[in-house]
């Protein structure tokens, strides 16, 4: 936890849970899409509904790749002229580049616009009584909604988040120059800077998972809680016939569950789940629970074991830790 306290995150972590945090999520790349196809031609692609989203309104999706595997996870924000694509860091051009290699005749243009702009997240059951003191307005409730307002005097987007961290969400998309002086006036109204120890704790206890930790390249789009992020009422896209195949007739060997350890020994991603002498899954993602008062993790586990209640282990240094399956979200 470099340049900070385990009492700095823990400070933070209950900001979240109780008041306002502000989150830096410049990290995140932005892809842009313009032209008369873009909608169809991100329809085609993308696991959820897009072409009937309109401006003002988003949801989360998937690339996937033939397989059924993950590619990316995205964000995808409606606007009146382009939509935009905000994708995990680190990942912005190789998914532009993804897309791209998809780009016959359709009247689509595609464009890395990372540096166009700074994204910054409220989280907290206060977050949206700050937003509107500061901006007058809020976005709609439903995830990934947005609406255009001004925070001291600088144009911005408001988006309504998913519940990554648990709490209520608001993400501000403004233009990048203007990056201090939102982030000044959010934190002087009142919110607390949180850093990325409190954030990835959070967001476990959430229960979401995280590109590529938890689910990525070689994940099934079936094996994680995916509800929010697929469309079974759309046409073909890559991967498709795996998602409806598992659904209609087969299931998945393994699922990304919770896992509750006793003591507060944090399992490094990778660590073994262990059952009857043998191992029966990995974790993907741990932390301290300042909820729950012990380590809790991610973890991808064999279908036998998934089963919410049933304990297994985790391989900890020499020792297995006892632990115990849970469903996502972990329960509060």
């Amino acid at each position: 936890m470099t340049g900070m306290t385990a009492k700095d995150a823990r400070g933070e972590h209950a900001a979240v849970r109780t008041a306002a945090g502000l989150i830096d999520r410049r990290d995140h790349g932005i892809v842009e899409v313009t032209g008369r196809d873009r909608a169809s031609f991100l329809h085609a692609l993308l696991s959820n509904e897009i072409k009937a989203l309109a401006p003002g309104q988003g949801c989360a999706a998937t690339l996937l790749d033939i397989h059924g595997k993950v590619r990316v996870v995205v964000l995808v924000w409606v606007l009146d002229d382009r939509i935009l694509l905000i994708t995990p860091p680190g990942t912005a051009a190789s998914t532009l580049e993804a897309l791209d290699t998809f780009l016959f005749s359709e009247k689509a243009v595609l464009r890395d616009a990372s540096e166009d702009w700074a994204l910054l997240m409220l989280a907290g059951p206060q977050a949206g009584a700050l937003i509107e003191r500061l901006a007058g307005a809020v976005p709609p409730a439903a995830p990934w909604s947005h609406t255009v307002a001004s925070i001291d005097g600088v144009g911005a987007r408001l988006v309504r988040g998913a519940g990554e961290t648990g709490e209520d969400e608001i993400w501000i998309a403004a233009p990048a120059a203007e990056a201090e002086r939102v982030s000044k006036t959010l934190l002087a109204a009142g919110a607390q800077a949180v850093g990325p120890a409190a954030l990835e704790t959070l967001r476990i206890e959430a229960g979401t998972p995280r590109f590529p930790d938890d689910i990525g390249p070689s994940t099934l789009l079936p094996e994680v809680p995916f509800e929010s992020l697929v469309s079974y009422a759309k046409g073909c896209y890559p991967g498709q016939e795996v998602v409806v195949r598992i659904r209609d007739r087969g299931h998945v060997n393994r699922h990304l569950r919770g896992l509750v350890l006793e003591g507060d020994a944090v399992p490094p991603s990778g660590s073994e789940v262990v059952a009857d002498d043998g191992a029966v899954g990995a974790v993907t993602s741990a932390t301290y629970s300042p909820d729950r008062k012990r380590a809790i993790a991610l973890a991808m586990v064999r279908r036998q074991h998934a089963e919410p209640g049933a304990a297994v282990g985790v391989r900890v240094g020499d020792h297995v830790v006892p632990a115990t399956v849970s469903p996502l979200p972990f329960p509060r």
